[in-house]
């Protein structure tokens, strides 16, 4: 009965390093031919977790003095199939640099574009508000009888027309003084 332990242990060996060599090569491959070698390392994998299952019906008919020895092996087998196996999945979602490109874009130019178009948005909104700021000083220097002042809308994320800034008038001398009165 061992001697069947050994045979299958044998071929567990080869399958095994079959199954080892077609998971590194796994991530590497596209289309067609990723398919088809994860198909075969699959059908593979099945091939293992069957002889797994026969050393475990041969270790069972084992007399009880040598039981101990082929149940450590069999457990170390199966193991090692749950390590192939977690090695398959994780070859099956690595993205060759290929496909990573294609799905973030293998653009570097479109960062740097983007980043560029961003800047130049920032710019021209610390321009607009140190306008905004100088046109409010000069009215309030000036004594302008009256200004326009913006009140926040009450859904800043909304950008229809009803949720702009409602404008209201008020007179100049009901707004706190930055600046110290001329003499």
């Amino acid at each position: 009965m061992s001697s069947d332990f050994e045979a299958y242990e044998q071929d567990f060996g080869t399958v095994t390093a079959e199954i080892t060599n077609k998971i590194g090569r796994i991530p590497k491959l596209s289309g067609e031919e990723k398919t088809q070698l994860v198909l075969n390392v699959d059908k593979q994998l099945e091939e293992v977790r069957e002889l797994l299952e026969q050393m475990d019906l041969e270790v069972r008919e084992i007399p009880i003095q040598s039981r101990a020895m082929y149940n450590s092996r069999l457990k170390s087998y199966k193991q090692e199939m749950e390590k192939l196996e977690k090695d398959f999945k994780r070859s099956r979602i690595a993205y060759s640099d290929e496909v990573r490109n294609e799905l973030l874009g293998d653009d570097a130019s479109s960062s740097e574009s983007q980043r560029a178009h961003l800047l130049d948005n920032t710019e021209k909104l610390e321009r607009s508000s140190r306008r905004l700021e100088a046109g409010y000083q000069i009215a309030v220097e000036t004594g302008s009888s009256r200004i326009v002042s913006w009140s926040s809308s009450s859904e800043p994320s909304s950008f229809s027309p009803s949720s702009w800034p409602s404008i209201s008038i008020c007179e100049a001398t009901d707004l706190p003084s930055t600046h110290p009165s001329p003499p």
